[in-house]
């Protein structure tokens, strides 16, 4: 995935999150689901961001950012902020 795709995939990503909320505030969706949910969305976020991240520094190291592959969620979501 190039960083083009990247950036739509986010964007689809937070669309959703958007779209999902509105439904919670609506009444359409259980909070049990929306929580769920949104952490599912919340961690293809991260993983997304992540590897957009670490694309853009292999490129400016001169390295292939093609290289570069998405790491486990478990991984992302156990970093330290």
């Amino acid at each position: 995935m190039d960083d083009k795709e990247l950036l739509h995939r986010i964007t689809e990503l937070v669309d959703e999150e958007h779209q999902l909320r509105t439904r919670r505030v609506a009444g359409d969706v259980a909070s049990d689901e929306e929580v769920s949910r949104l952490r599912d969305l919340e961690e293809s976020l991260d993983q997304c961001w992540d590897l957009l991240r670490r694309r853009r520094a292999a490129r400016e190291a001169g390295i292939d950012p093609n290289e570069v592959e998405e790491r486990p969620r478990t991984q992302v979501e156990g970093y330290s902020q």
